[in-house]
């Protein structure tokens, strides 16, 4: 029972060393790019 506790510890703190460098690390941004698009409009 205390080999289960140590390894599901264990594993949470894993886990939480890899969210954390993954948060810090990681770009998550997209990239931006300007789009011009002419528009016709049908006024009269």
């Amino acid at each position: 029972m205390g080999r289960i506790i140590k390894a599901v510890f264990f594993l949470a703190v894993l886990g939480f060393l890899a969210l954390t460098g993954y948060a810090y690390l990681g770009d998550l941004r997209p990239a931006q790019v300007e789009i011009r698009k002419p528009v016709v409009l049908d006024a009269e």
